[in-house]
């Protein structure tokens, strides 16, 4: 089940030693020409609370003094390759240049001719397990799934999946997107599958559909996508969100409401999100560009103060980039030691059963 992925990210204690230097990878003054030329960058899916890209956007436009056109910061990996789809040969402003998905949608995307590639300038320090060899996709950071709980609505915060089916969590049980579309939706789904002790991987993601089926008939689960607002409000009071989303949740509410953040004691399943390029590009030097920028030191260590751990982490500890304050932020590292990082396969296996079977099974819409 843990695949080389695991073995290549695992986080080295002996290397977590503290700098407050950090170096960036100067892309070419040619590419930075062509991409000012271009003057504008077409994200999607970036909310500015979800692994700090509301600094890195922010950092990217005072550096080179390029526009960000921000596309619907809500949507899922899904729903971002749908958009490459459907602007084929569109130049305009709903043309998203560049994508951060879930692992599993870039070999796919790239298989369908949806992505251009580029290797950065750092290429050689991200894994060779998370990347496309040839450039069409690239890991940029990860994290795990965990329970995010407003701690005034719930006095009691769950520590495991199974504490979840407790009638004392009536009605507080959301995902943090659709797991028709959502990437991390569909690896909550497959965790709880893990968790229900289901060890076949061409079935965890039935297990999973069958997990929140209970959780529905039970009046656990509700069919709301939760987030900052809605979980600080009590309309979520608890998500099943990535790790680094309720750290950062957790600082921006700043105790109001107190909010709690647990990696479960089983069921723990690490994702890795992907960065690629369009093949429709509008502004493919600007796509280069914010690649580079994010695969620089500084893009990396700008991921980590977002509590997401960036793929060239090892680099950077190994050469002592990584400041202690943001180690000292992050949960306690034996919180991670049961992180279980889902192949291509096994991750292609469980999304095909859990977005296609969703409704069927579990027979909640959620919006």
């Amino acid at each position: 089940m843990i695949s080389n992925i695991h073995r290549l990210l695992t986080i080295s204690t002996a290397m977590l030693v503290a700098s407050t230097a950090i170096a960036a990878a100067e892309p070419s003054a040619d590419l930075i020409a062509a991409a000012k030329k271009e003057g504008t960058l077409t994200t999607i899916a970036l909310p500015h609370n979800w692994c700090g890209y509301g600094d890195l956007i922010a950092a990217f436009k005072a550096k080179y003094g390029i526009e960000v056109n921000e596309l619907n910061p809500d949507a899922g990996s899904g729903d971002e390759v749908e958009a490459i789809r459907a602007n084929k040969g569109n130049t305009g402003p709903q043309a998203p240049d560049v994508i951060d998905v879930g692992l599993s949608f870039g070999p796919t995307a790239k298989k369908e001719g949806l992505l251009q590639p580029y290797k950065v300038s750092t290429w050689a320090s991200i894994p060779d397990s998370a990347k496309d060899a040839e450039g069409y996709w690239y890991g940029d950071y990860y994290g795990v799934l965990s329970f995010v709980t407003n701690k005034d609505v719930v006095k009691n915060p769950p520590k495991d999946w199974a504490d979840l089916q407790k009638s004392e969590y009536a009605n507080t049980v959301s995902l943090a997107g659709d797991p028709r579309t959502s990437n991390q939706a569909v690896q909550a789904v497959y965790a709880a599958g893990l968790a229900a002790g289901e060890k076949d991987a061409t079935k965890v993601g039935q297990a999973g559909l069958d997990y929140f089926a209970k959780l529905n008939k039970a009046g656990n689960f509700v069919p709301v996508i939760g987030k900052s607002a809605s979980l600080a409000q009590g309309a979520t009071p608890i998500v099943v969100a990535w790790d680094y989303n309720g750290l950062a949740w957790r600082d921006s509410l700043n105790g109001n409401p107190p909010v709690d953040v647990t990696v479960p004691a089983s069921g723990v399943i690490a994702g890795v999100y992907v960065q690629a390029i369009s093949a429709f590009a509008p502004h493919p030097n600007a796509a280069k560009l914010w690649m580079e920028f994010l695969y620089s030191d500084e893009g990396q260590i700008g991921w980590l103060k977002g509590y997401c751990h960036p793929i060239r982490f090892n680099d950077l500890a190994k050469n002592k980039k990584v400041p202690q304050e943001l180690l000292d932020k992050l949960p306690p590292a034996a919180a991670y030691e049961k992180a279980v990082f889902p192949t291509l396969d096994e991750q292609a296996a469980g999304k095909a059963a859990i977005t296609t079977k969703w409704d069927s099974v579990v027979g909640s819409n959620v919006q």
